[in-house]
């Protein structure tokens, strides 16, 4: 009986603790731009986690010990389209990989375009990501992580949103509602794989523009999120990754970034590989792609 009550008190500790990671993005009563609907979250499982529907944003926090600990963050944007996350393909897998080398990794669960249960939908994966940022901000001493070495990571769309960031993240898209709000939301560094960046080019990912600014867009609001027009010599540094023969995201998205900054002369990297396709991940079944996450710790190391 003992042993029986030592392993409960076990398990609800290990629960408790896991849960203890995620946090709300917003107070329940304060999420901006939200209808109430019938709209509800849904999470499918097959090969991958793929979570639709976002009614509560959460960031899902991972550290490292912090013996290992560099000071390190990434806030890291899963991809799918503006339509789902995959989660843990994009996500938590990414955030477990930089743990292993000492850097803090925190999954952004952010809410996709709706219009039924957001006004303003262009705005609110924008608004999620900045107060994502400003929220890790808000705790580096609690994550135990250097409040000016926190950057931003997106996957495909999840890269356009990571990109909006570092071109927008002065843009005020909501109402402060804290003092985390206080605080920049200015990634200190981006890490961009096969994204999504431009809008009014034929390279771009017309699912994800569609799903983001509907079908018939304002010529305007396509050159607000063409984010290729937006940098400035205060984008933060910038780690691009691409395959050749990405067929949904053409690599001429990270080709048009990669130009705009170096012409603002804003430090950038920029690796290319002929084959992967799109949507790799950590590209773990190549034995060429597979090397991309040591290219971007060697980055990271060289970071001011």
């Amino acid at each position: 009986m003992k042993r029986l009550i030592f392993f409960t008190v076990l398990i609800m500790s290990a629960n408790a603790f896991s849960q203890d990671t995620i946090i709300p993005l917003w107070p329940k009563d304060k999420i901006p731009n939200y209808i109430a609907s019938d709209e509800k979250e849904e999470h499918v499982r097959e090969d991958i986690l793929r979570i639709s529907k976002v009614q509560d944003p959460t960031i899902e926090v991972y550290l490292p010990s912090k013996k290992n600990a560099t000071g390190q963050a990434v806030v890291i944007f899963p991809g799918g389209g503006y339509r789902i996350l995959a989660y843990d393909w994009e996500g938590v897998d990414i955030a477990k990989f930089l743990n292993s080398k000492g850097i803090a990794g925190i999954v952004v669960k952010y809410r996709l375009p709706s219009s039924v249960s957001q006004t303003h939908k262009e705005n609110v994966p924008l608004i999620d990501a900045q107060r994502a940022i400003r929220l890790v901000r808000s705790r580096a001493v609690e994550f135990n992580i250097d409040s000016n070495k926190i950057g931003a990571m997106g996957f495909s769309a999840g890269g356009h949103l990571a990109s909006t960031l570092g071109t927008h993240f002065d843009e005020k898209v909501y109402n402060a509602i804290d003092e985390a709000d206080k605080l920049s939301a200015r990634p200190d560094f981006l890490t961009l794989c096969y994204p999504v960046i431009t809008f009014n080019q034929s390279s771009t990912h017309k699912g994800s523009q569609n799903n983001l600014l509907g079908n018939n867009p304002k010529p305007e609001t396509v050159d607000r999120f063409s984010n290729e027009k937006h940098v400035t010599s205060n984008t933060p540094p910038t780690f691009l990754l691409h395959a050749t023969d990405d067929k949904a995201v053409p690599v001429e998205n990270s080709l048009a970034f990669y130009k705009a900054l170096v012409d603002h002369n804003v430090p950038a990297a920029l690796h290319i590989f002929p084959s992967g396709g799109h949507g790799f991940a950590l590209g773990l079944a190549d034995v060429h792609l597979r090397t991309w996450p040591e290219l971007l710790l060697g980055w990271m190391e060289h970071l001011e």
